[in-house]
C-alpha cells in the first residue's frame, strides 16, 4: 500500500503538471486581449510543481518527471527499484492530463490539435523560434541538468527546511522563460509524451529528443551534485528526509 500510494501520487501530480502547464499554453496564452503569454505559461508550469510539492512531496517526493526520477537515482537519492514504476505512473498521469485538456479544448468549433500544436515540443520547423535540432538538444540537456542540480541541493538534508518547493517551482518557471522559444520547453519526457499523443505526426517523430536529452541531463545533474556533495543526505521519495 505504501508503494501504491507513491505511484498514485506521481500519477496525480504529473496529471496536474501536464493539465495545468499545457492547459495554460493551449487555453490562455493567446486569449484575445487578456492572454497570459510566455510569462504566464512559464509561471503556470512553476506553480503546478510548487503546489504539488507541498501536496504530495511527503508521499512520493513529487518527482513528476522521468528525468528527475533518473537523476535522483543516479545521484544516490532514490532507489533504482522504484525508477520504472515511477516513470510509468508519470507517463500515465501526463497522458490523462493531455486527454482532459483535449476534451476541454475541443469545445471550440474547428479545434485541431495538430494544427494548434497543442503545447507539444519540437525543433526545426516545429520550434516556436525555428531553432535547430542541435540547439534544442543542448537547451534541453543543460536546463534539465541544472534543474536536477537545484532539486538535489534544495532537498539536501542540510538545506533550509520547507523552502525546496519554492526554489524548485521558481527554477521550472525560469527554465520555461529561457526555453519556450527554443522547444516549447520539455525538460520532462512525460509532459512531452502526453500532448504528442494527440498531435501525432511530427510531434511523435520528434519525441525521441524530449526523452533522450532530459534523461541525459537529469543523470548529469545527479552526478554533478553527487560529486559536489559526496555524502548526499535526504532521500527524495516521500517521508521525512534523513539528515
Amino acid at each position: 500500500m505504501e508503494h501504491s500510494g507513491k505511484y498514485a501520487a506521481e500519477f496525480i501530480g504529473t496529471f496536474w503538471l501536464t493539465f495545468g502547464g499545457c492547459g495554460a499554453a493551449v487555453l490562455s496564452s493567446a486569449f484575445p486581449e487578456v492572454g497570459i503569454g510566455l510569462l504566464g505559461v512559464s509561471l503556470a508550469f512553476g506553480l503546478t510543481v510548487l503546489t504539488m510539492a507541498y501536496a504530495i512531496g511527503h508521499v512520493s517526493g513529487c518527482h513528476l518527471n522521468p528525468a528527475v526520477t533518473v537523476g535522483l537515482a543516479v545521484g544516490g537519492r532514490f532507489p533504482m527499484s522504484d525508477v520504472l514504476p515511477y516513470i510509468i505512473a508519470q507517463v500515465l498521469g501526463a497522458g490523462l492530463g493531455a486527454a482532459v485538456l483535449y476534451v476541454i479544448a475541443s469545445g471550440v468549433p474547428d479545434f485541431d490539435a495538430a494544427a494548434s500544436g497543442f503545447a507539444a515540443n519540437g525543433y526545426g520547423a516545429h520550434s516556436p523560434g525555428g531553432y535547430s535540432l542541435m540547439s534544442a538538444f543542448v537547451a534541453e540537456l543543460v536546463l534539465t541538468m541544472m534543474f536536477l542540480f537545484i532539486i538535489m541541493g534544495t532537498t539536501h538534508g542540510q538545506a533550509p527546511v520547507g523552502f525546496a518547493p519554492l526554489a524548485i517551482g521558481l527554477a521550472l518557471t525560469l527554465i520555461h522563460l529561457i526555453s519556450i522559444p527554443v522547444t516549447n520547453t520539455s525538460v520532462n519526457p512525460a509532459r512531452s509524451t502526453g500532448p504528442a499523443l494527440f498531435v501525432g505526426g511530427w510531434a511523435l517523430s520528434q519525441l525521441w529528443l524530449f526523452w533522450l536529452a532530459p534523461l541525459m541531463g537529469g543523470a548529469l545533474g545527479g552526478v554533478l551534485y553527487r560529486w559536489l556533495s559526496p555524502t548526499p543526505t535526504g532521500s527524495v521519495e516521500g517521508g521525512v528526509p534523513s539528515s
